[in-house]
């Protein structure tokens, strides 16, 4: 007992935890936000802060920002933020008295002061504020068909419960009996698993035709049967599809042809009408949408030639959007309010001076956020463009290049720089890329040159697409392929790339020609 007792005993350790600041955490946020989100979440804060305000007019805003550039200059872009009243703001202040605020620097500083940024004009605010046309979407096209269709009470119920269901591809993966169970359960309305499947099979021959199906054989079975009648070779592939699924699923012509003793010719006749049918019916309206929506590109980058024949003498011209995003100041209101709280003898009451100071701060830093997040997207793309200087000139040749790279280069930490990549896009001569789409391992060829592994799959790709379609190529010769071509790679990397391109193994990419 004695000896358990003096084991017991308080001790004390010794440790560091670095804690981010407020402002910090707004910053890093902020980093992570897209150039639509960057507008909606400034929007949030000019409704939640009285002191903050947006500058009204373009002229307002050009005046106030030569004066402001004229009195300051660019800092480098750290999370480290030094600013004097940055400091104080994080530090707390006692008083009003204490609470000094430098309005030259919060007057009207959202802007990048870079040499590299231009302002967007008018023009472009009012186009992208313009609301997108209204589209109706899947379940509500279903849902106006399903109405025509003159169904009973308890069918409509069971209607409902199917389209409720279905997934993205417009497949209909629940079982029939789970569907009685929940509208007995919630409607107190008793259907068997035979009504369900009745009314699912005539949601199947509405508009996309073949949508609820179970799995892809009912789904071509259905598109089969019922779409028109002049398709060439649409009888065998119906036979195919119903009695010979097994074998043309894992593409066994041959057996094929044996089974149903038809020719070559034939079968390609009906592979070519099991082609022409949709495998997800309910995906084409979804990959609309998403190809209908806008990109907005965070930045643009262009390459000036000085005698205009892309030569080498030049210059980048690197633009990051704010076309929708406010310039933001304290207002001047607020200022001489806060002036006229200093000079009488008696203020206001507590309650006000904190709510003011609290306003007061948070405009502060939100400011300085912003300010803190184009610094650092913009030392990011031209590092981006330093690094990947031939594409960004030819939109060709990128080179190896990964996270870590920028980070050093800009002396910042990995995880800034994944967040300042994530979801943003970048408008060159060649296209809208995604920020991501630059980065990239690279690996070493047989002549000692280091390329980037998105070439590697390039030209993988460009092998598939030239394979013979009947005999298509084993991962070991893809692997072969790329070494004539100079590029020494392992089949387990020739398989992960093959994955990552959505190709098949040689056997499913097999076709009838």
């Amino acid at each position: 007992m004695l000896r358990n007792q003096q084991n017991l005993g308080q001790r004390l350790q010794q440790g560091m935890q670095q804690k981010l600041s407020p402002q910090q955490l707004q910053y890093i946020k902020l980093l992570q936000l897209t150039t639509q989100g960057l507008e909606q979440r400034i929007k949030e804060e000019l409704e939640t802060n009285p002191i903050l305000e947006k500058v009204q007019s373009e002229e307002e805003w050009d005046r106030s920002e030569q004066e402001r550039m004229d009195s300051s200059s660019l800092d480098s872009p750290d999370l480290d933020f030094s600013d004097a009243t940055t400091q104080a703001s994080e530090k707390g202040l006692e008083s009003l008295e204490e609470h000094t605020v430098d309005w030259d620097t919060f007057q009207d500083n959202t802007e990048y002061d870079g040499e590299s940024y231009t302002y967007a004009n008018a023009s472009h605010e009012e186009f992208g504020d313009m609301p997108d046309p209204y589209h109706s979407t899947l379940l509500e096209d279903l849902e106006q068909q399903v109405s025509l269709l003159n169904l009973a009470e308890d069918e409509q119920l069971i209607a409902d419960q199917i389209l409720g269901s279905l997934d993205e591809d417009g497949y209909f993966r629940r079982e029939a009996i789970a569907i009685a169970d929940n509208i007995a359960f919630n409607h107190g309305v008793y259907v068997d698993e035979e009504d369900v499947e009745m009314v699912r099979r005539k949601i199947q021959r509405l508009d996309p035709l073949g949508i609820a199906s179970t799995d892809l054989q009912d789904c071509l079975q259905v598109q089969l049967s019922y779409s028109e009648a002049n398709i060439l070779g649409k009888k065998l592939a119906l036979r195919i599809v119903t009695e010979g699924w097994n074998l043309f699923e894992k593409k066994h012509f041959e057996k094929i042809m044996t089974r149903f003793e038809v020719t070559e010719e034939d079968l390609k006749e009906a592979f070519n009408a099991i082609r022409r049918m949709d495998p997800k019916p309910g995906a084409v309206q979804n990959e609309d949408e998403h190809n209908n929506q806008y990109i907005d590109p965070d930045f643009e980058v262009y390459w000036e030639s000085n005698d205009h024949q892309a030569s080498k003498t030049g210059e980048f011209v690197i633009k990051l959007n704010q076309r929708n995003s406010p310039q933001l100041r304290i207002s001047p209101d607020y200022e001489d309010m806060w002036s006229n709280i200093k000079t009488k003898k008696e203020g206001p009451d507590p309650q006000t001076q904190q709510f003011l100071k609290t306003k007061l701060d948070s405009a502060q830093w939100f400011i300085e956020s912003i300010r803190q997040r184009q610094r650092t997207l913009m030392n990011t793309m031209k590092t981006i463009v330093a690094l990947q200087e031939d594409f960004f000139k030819y939109g060709e040749a990128l080179r190896p290049m990964i996270l870590k790279d920028i980070a050093e280069r800009i002396g910042m930490d990995i995880s800034t720089i994944s967040r300042v990549v994530n979801r943003k896009y970048v408008q060159t001569y060649f296209g809208v890329y995604e920020l991501k789409y630059f980065f990239n391992e690279g690996l070493v060829t047989e002549s000692g040159e280091e390329v980037s592994n998105r070439e590697i799959k390039n030209l993988l790709q460009k092998i598939i697409d030239l394979e013979d379609k009947k005999n298509p190529l084993s991962d070991q010769a893809l692997a072969d392929a790329l070494k004539q071509e100079g590029y020494v790679v392992a089949r387990r990397t020739v398989s992960k790339y093959r994955e990552q391109l959505n190709e098949p193994v040689a056997r499913l990419r097999k076709q009838i020609i």
